[in-house]
């Protein structure tokens, strides 16, 4: 056994490490998250706000997901990076992640659209544990270990790997070690987020999806390019 095999980090500290490394804007958001609940039943100024998107949303489809993919998924989080993290610098890193992500979230943000819709119609729309339980479960536990981790684990490791497939993507090592920390980082941040917005009614639900959707990439990000360096160390 190599020295690297020996001392591999744990599959799920990796995804400990990557929500540690966001614990202050985890929590903002889901506190934000938790804030607009309220005040969605509470303070009609606000419903009346967010009905108003939602009702842009339903006229507009599947656009607005895709809007809210390249703005949320693409754009913002690298901006954001761009000025915090790196201080106006930008360099060809920033570029490939900003085109890569675009496509790549404009996509995730359909199929999300997509799911919340089939999850109302499977369970229905009212904020009660009956409805928000099983949609939660669903979408924790079946929807994304089976499908948007590994789809995210492996384009993103593609996109870090020089655009270079492997076939140790599709194998039960890669998933332990690459696609399980990222479903530990995912359920850290997401499980309350999701439990907010299936409360809410389902044309509110992607307009607050942007927002999460934001750390979430600038989250990710972080991890998948950490994991590159330490396989290439």
């Amino acid at each position: 056994m190599s020295e690297q095999e020996r001392y591999r980090e744990a599959p799920w500290s990796a995804g400990f490490r990557a929500a540690r490394a966001n614990l202050v804007p985890g929590l903002l958001v889901q506190s934000v998250m938790v804030g607009v609940l309220v005040a969605y039943y509470l303070c009609p100024p606000v419903a009346g706000f967010l009905d108003r998107i939602a009702m842009i949303k339903t006229e507009s489809g599947y656009w607005f997901s895709i809007a809210v993919g390249i703005i949320a998924g693409g754009v913002l989080p690298e901006v954001l990076r761009w000025v915090v993290l790196q201080r106006v610098k930008w360099s060809k890193r920033n570029t490939t992640n900003v085109l890569f992500a675009i496509p790549f979230w404009s996509f995730i943000g359909i199929l999300v659209d997509w799911f919340y819709r089939r999850q109302a119609e499977w369970f229905g729309d009212e904020a009660s544990l009956a409805v928000v339980v099983p949609q939660v479960l669903i979408d924790q536990f079946v929807f994304t270990p089976v499908l948007t981790a590994p789809m995210t684990a492996i384009l993103y490791d593609w996109k870090d790997a020089g655009f270079q497939w492997s076939r140790s993507f599709l194998t039960t090592r890669y998933y332990r070690d690459s696609i399980f920390p990222t479903l530990v980082a995912i359920w850290c941040v997401w499980i309350p987020i999701v439990t907010v917005l299936y409360t809410l009614p389902e044309t509110v639900q992607i307009p607050l999806y942007a927002l999460a959707l934001t750390l979430w990439v600038m989250l990710y990000t972080w991890m998948s390019e950490d994991r590159a360096r330490r396989n290439a160390g």
